[in-house]
């Protein structure tokens, strides 16, 4: 379908049983096939109260303790996204129901206030968008990302933010102030300098031009930015890393970061559609390199091992990255958000609170 990235709707893992649309009778049903056109999938979105916001990460290969994602589904749409396995819980498809069946947390601010404000919450760097993107194109309208932020900016809370989307820059007011308390930092997310490429392995998502003219943009309000090249895939994309990092670091990123391609659960299947679809004469170079990385196996989520990869494929992308970086005197992106102030939180007082009696 155009402007989408599955090219499916496979049940999730969950289902004991599933169906499967018969293609001979499906076309004959349509009438003469030659001149049918699938019917146009539309973006759905679906309204939700959460009753917690804040989700705490046990695993030692992401640099956070805490997250926070206003929206389940994300409608970029990106075909490796690691994040197409959570619409299973919700009994819909990690494929074309992850990109047009979204859920968007209505009373995110309110639930996040409430968070904030509990006697036992300790102030730590929150994550805002390290599941599905928090400026994906819905927010333009429901504006929870922003909300929060206000929220954030209140209460003086550290956030670092990834995202691949343009309307970051709608909050450029917000993320100012937060910068000039050191409470901010944001990562964009560049897979590719290809526009051919990116349409369809991200196809709604900005343009690489549009990401770098974001750095740009977030560099000049005095945001610290730094840029993530994820995933890289082996015979995609892996071609780029230098030309990527070149142009992101001349567009004023401060630090750079990457994550080999990961396919668990139902992305391995989708990706695999997706790349023998678009890229069948590479297809099986691909997986072969991808199983070099992955132990031989074409994912393997390991703690240590599930961001990076291992083997000599590995090693030699992660030494091409590093060389790159070290050139362009490029930082990590652990540092900005390391050095992020957690010693300024203090919850705001309320109409209707006690007085403090000292």
């Amino acid at each position: 379908m155009k402007s989408r990235g599955a090219l499916s709707n496979p049940v999730n893992r969950f289902f004991s049983t599933h169906v499967e649309a018969d293609s001979e009778h499906l076309g004959a049903a349509a009438g003469s096939g030659d001149d049918w056109q699938p019917q146009k999938l539309h973006t759905r979105v679906s309204r939700e109260q959460a009753r917690t916001l804040i989700t705490r990460n046990a695993s030692p290969d992401v640099p956070f303790n805490l997250s926070i994602n206003p929206y389940r589904g994300c409608e970029h749409g990106c075909i490796y996204c690691y994040a197409r396995p959570s619409h299973a819980y919700l009994d819909l498809s990690p494929g074309l129901d992850f990109e047009s069946r979204l859920f968007a947390k209505v009373n995110a601010a309110w639930v996040l206030e409430r968070e904030l404000a509990r006697p036992g919450y300790r102030c730590e760097v929150i994550a805002l968008g390290a599941n599905t993107d928090a400026y994906q194109p819905v927010e333009k309208t429901l504006g929870i990302t922003r909300q929060l932020l206000e929220m954030m900016l209140e209460f003086r809370q550290p956030v670092a933010i990834i995202t691949k989307g343009t309307g970051i820059l709608r909050d450029l007011d917000l993320l100012s102030r937060l910068a000039r308390q050191n409470l901010v930092t944001v990562t964009i997310s560049v897979t590719s300098l290809d526009p051919s490429i990116k349409r369809s392995l991200e196809p709604r998502a900005a343009s690489p031009a549009a990401r770098l003219s974001v750095i740009r943009s977030l560099r000049e309000a005095g945001i610290p930015v730094s840029v993530l090249m994820a995933p890289i895939i082996p015979r995609i994309t892996d071609h780029e890393i230098e030309s990527v990092l070149k142009a992101c670091a001349a567009a004023g990123a401060s630090g750079a970061g990457y994550i080999l391609l990961r396919l668990p659960l139902e992305v391995r299947p989708l990706f695999n559609q997706w790349l023998e679809t678009h890229f069948p004469e590479r297809a099986a170079a691909v997986m072969s390199l991808m199983r070099q990385c992955r132990g031989g196996h074409e994912y393997r989520g390991r703690f240590g091992e599930r961001m990076k990869g291992t083997g000599p494929v590995a090693e030699l992308i992660r030494q091409r990255f590093e060389k790159a970086v070290r050139r362009l005197r490029l930082g990590e992106q652990e540092e900005s958000r390391s050095s992020l102030d957690t010693h300024s939180f203090r919850v705001p007082p309320r109409t209707g609170d006690q007085l403090s009696l000292f």
